[in-house]
């Protein structure tokens, strides 16, 4: 009889025990952010030097992200060669260098809030191919930018402001001298007219 009541009471004991635990179980559970794929983009993907990239990050862990840039293509100067006028004659062109501004970081730091996203912005200083690449421990991932030359329109930037000459100056003086020829010719032309009136006696006594 002792024994059924050691038995009895001892069970009583666990499940009253277990009751707590169970209620905890039972109770909502915050959720786990784990990182997925990381991604990096880049908008818009193409640009005028002097305007913004705009760098999106999904799927990091929260904290720091490493982005490296690397930039090819960047010209240092135009080209020189020649150009062919209407007429068939060539005329040579002088490479006209560019003129960067300070040059923007290659490297620099971001960070994920928790949900493991991030913007950024990145003004470029030079023209080219840039590609941005985002590390954080074995999560890599990378986007790509093209940065061309400023518009004419736009002063006070690289490439802005006046385009230069490629021409040559000989064109104004020969519209002028081409007017001159043709003024003289009309003025001898009166000349023999008035000349052939006089011969034949039929200008004014």
């Amino acid at each position: 009889m002792r024994l059924s009541r050691i038995f009895m009471a001892l069970t009583v004991g666990l499940a009253v025990a277990a009751v707590p635990t169970a209620a905890g179980a039972a109770q909502p559970q915050p959720p786990v952010y784990t990182p997925g794929e990381a991604s990096l983009t880049v908008t818009p993907t193409t640009i005028r030097l002097g305007e913004t990239f705009t760098l999106r990050g999904e799927g990091w862990a929260a904290g720091t992200v490493t982005i490296n840039v690397t930039i090819t293509g960047n010209p240092n100067a135009a080209p020189a060669g020649s150009v062919r006028r209407s007429d068939g004659s060539a005329v040579a062109m002088t490479a006209v260098a560019y003129q960067q501004p300070q040059s923007a970081p290659t490297t620099f730091t971001v960070t994920a809030d928790g949900d493991g996203n991030f913007t950024t912005t990145y003004r470029p200083s030079r023209t080219g191919r840039h590609v941005f690449t985002a590390v954080q421990g074995t999560q890599e991932d990378s986007a790509t930018g093209i940065v061309l030359p400023a518009r004419p329109d736009r002063p006070g930037r690289p490439g802005g402001g006046h385009l230069p000459v490629t021409g040559d100056s000989i064109g104004t003086p020969l519209k002028l001298g081409g007017g001159l020829a043709g003024a003289g010719a009309v003025l001898v032309l009166l000349s023999l007219a008035w000349r052939r009136r006089g011969r034949f006696g039929i200008g004014s006594r």
